[in-house]
């Protein structure tokens, strides 16, 4: 384990933002993590990164930054029904829900695609078509900074809500996540329902549903929809859906009659985020360095060059925006340092 200096973020970090770490270290192991956590001469503030793909640098990072290369996955436990799976948190997500998918097993097929390492997922919900991350974990180990001990959260201390987690409030910088063990089923119950995926599903002839076949529909989707971070910087969706009362959003229905949304319960409906950023002008949007995607409104870009600074302007001017023109406060969804 090499602990280095001045190290540039920027390989590190989807939006290819070129921020320095005052001291860098990769860490694969739990005894390496041990190294670190017992080690007095190293800073206290400590910032994980995995796959990078949530977070925005807006300036140079202080203290210890770590990249999680923990790896691993391993079947621990399984019945009639399901198979627990203990999985190492430097993972990267995508390739687990491939793992899973080659061994026929189900739940996590619609998250196909999504960037970033098993370690952000619990942190961060991560959700797509009619899926939550959530609805799988069975719980979490990580080690507490302070404590100096391991701790693991079953599935309700976790406390997960819309992209939201107990490791986004009270845990925040305080833990690493080590693993995460998943409940997964041997027998597929499908959700084609959401999104495009049933109209993708009909344009291949797919008449029988597998999860293999819904893995590939979510991925063809997100692959005509979404820019892949090799080509073109950016964090996949930087604004959360946001959640409104069904009086407001029945009020705002008769002056915007084209505006969408989705049930959340009796009191509130979901009003897609990109929705409303298009209908601001954004989509499509360049300034400076940096840029709203042309085919996706809530993705922001760096065309190259941008720094953190750009990029938050450019989302503080679309919060104003919406804000002023439907009185939504849209909330970023990306981890901001």
């Amino acid at each position: 384990m090499q602990v280095q200096e001045n190290i540039s973020l920027r390989p590190y970090n989807t939006f290819g933002i070129d921020a320095k770490a005052s001291l860098f270290v990769k860490v694969s192991s739990k005894e390496q993590l041990s190294e670190i956590a017992y080690n007095s001469g190293l800073p206290a503030d400590k910032h994980i990164i995995g796959g990078g793909s949530n977070i925005l640098l807006t300036k140079d990072i202080q203290g210890l930054t770590i990249h999680n290369c923990i790896k691993g996955i391993e079947l621990i436990k399984e019945d009639d029904n399901h198979v627990w799976l203990r999985v190492g948190s430097g993972e990267v997500w995508h390739e687990f829900v491939l793992y899973a998918i080659g061994k026929n097993w189900a739940g996590i097929e619609n998250l196909a695609l999504i960037p970033g390492t098993v370690g952000a997922a619990p942190m961060q919900n991560i959700g797509a078509y009619g899926i939550e991350v959530k609805d799988v974990i069975h719980e979490v180990t990580a080690w507490h900074w302070e404590d100096k001990q391991y701790i693991t959260l079953d599935n309700a201390a976790c406390r997960f809500g819309y992209r939201d987690s107990i490791f986004k409030h009270e845990l925040k910088q305080k833990t690493f996540i080590t693993e995460v063990v998943f409940k997964l089923n041997k027998q597929a119950s499908f959700n084609t329902s959401y999104g495009a995926i049933q109209q993708e599903l009909d344009k291949n002839g797919m008449t029988e549903l597998s999860i293999r076949a819904i893995a590939d529909a979510v991925i063809a989707i997100r692959s005509s929809k979404l820019p892949d971070p090799k080509h073109i910087g950016n964090a996949g969706s930087f604004f959360k859906n946001p959640t409104i009362p069904a009086e407001q959003y029945k009020q705002l229905k008769e002056q915007y009659p084209d505006m969408p949304s989705y049930p959340v319960d009796d009191m509130h409906v979901k009003v897609p985020a990109g929705w409303l950023i298009e209908q601001c002008g954004f989509k499509g949007h360049k300034t400076g360095h940096t840029g709203v995607h042309e085919k996706q409104a809530l993705v922001l870009v760096n065309h190259g060059g941008a720094n953190g600074n750009e990029v938050w302007n450019l989302s503080e001017k679309i919060l104003q925006a919406v804000n002023k023109k439907y009185g939504i406060a849209l909330e970023r969804e990306v981890q901001v340092w």
